[in-house]
């Protein structure tokens, strides 16, 4: 019987899993997307524990029903139950934890706590968020590209906005994939130079394109797909007014979207501040595919449970 390499691990990072490992994932999302009743039972018995340091609407469901449809169950716990390293250090809540359940889910704020959750648990830990990569939204992100481009290594996505959590994880998951990816920011704003420079290792072994600019236009250029997401995330709250002022030549509209193919996708993570980042017309038009995105983190992160969890 095959050993299943995945079986055990963690996913803090995209770069956590290896090209081969990612197209596994994807292969059998798409499979459970078209036969959920095939895996009902695969996860019979597993119980994962859902921390959320900061709220979601996609995160929340798509895992705690994600589980629940391979056999299993979950258990939430908001900052009220835990306060992670505040009430109770991280590591005490991890060596809990893996006595109890057995797989962490994390949507928090600084990265370390994710990867502190990971060094002292012996139980999978998954990234739901940090404020440095959003690793499951970025494969089902380009699992959804997929769906529409067979031939990822062709495919141009063109990322607009804050070199944020989500432009650090697409840019690596592009770099895996063997993509082109664009990102344009503001000069203040452009993504770490630490996940830059990762990003680019991996793309040199993969034949990816990795490109920073600060223009929108320029990144829009011939995209096969156009990805933003809001200005100012949770924890940025005051600097909402700065950020719409200095955002706003690079918002997603019809003009700008006329620069990409004809029918280039649009994409966003959600929740979106329409007439901010992106238009009415642009995020209802026959081309975005943010419904199906989000859709795509259930299946997607179906699989990457199914394959942490299961031995």
């Amino acid at each position: 019987m095959r050993k299943n390499k995945l079986f055990g691990r963690d996913f803090i990072s995209v770069i956590d899993f290896s090209t081969e490992e990612i197209w596994r994932i994807f292969k059998l999302a798409k499979s459970m997307k078209a036969n959920p009743k095939k895996y009902k039972n695969n996860l019979d018995g597993k119980i994962m524990a859902l921390i959320f340091e900061k709220p979601s609407l996609r995160t929340r469901v798509t895992f705690d029903v994600g589980i629940k449809q391979l056999g299993g169950d979950s258990v939430y716990l908001s900052p009220l139950e835990i306060n992670l390293g505040k009430r109770e250090s991280v590591y005490d809540v991890a060596k809990n934890l893996e006595r109890m359940v057995n797989g962490i889910m994390v949507r928090t704020f600084g990265h370390d706590v994710a990867t502190g959750l990971a060094d002292a648990a012996s139980i999978p830990v998954i990234n739901g968020l940090t404020d440095l990569e959003h690793p499951c939204q970025a494969l089902a992100d380009f699992f959804t590209i997929w769906e529409f481009h067979k031939d990822l290594t062709k495919v141009k996505l063109a990322f607009v906005g804050d070199g944020n959590n989500v432009a650090h994880s697409l840019m690596l998951t592009a770099a895996r994939l063997g993509a082109r990816i664009n990102i344009a920011s503001p000069e203040a704003y452009t993504p770490k130079k630490e996940i830059v420079e990762k990003a680019k290792i991996v793309a040199k072994k993969t034949g990816a394109i990795v490109h920073i600019t600060n223009d929108p236009v320029e990144a829009v250029k011939g995209a096969d797909a156009v990805y933003t997401d809001v200005w100012a995330s949770m924890g940025q709250e005051k600097e909402v007014e700065q950020r719409k002022k200095i955002f706003f030549p690079y918002q997603v509209n019809s003009k700008l979207m006329s620069s990409a193919k004809k029918n280039a996708l649009f994409m966003h993570c959600l929740p979106a501040h329409r007439g901010e980042e992106v238009t009415d017309e642009v995020i209802d038009s026959k081309n975005s595919v943010v419904f199906q995105e989000a859709e795509n983190r259930l299946h997607v992160q179906k699989a990457i449970m199914h394959e942490l969890l299961r031995d």
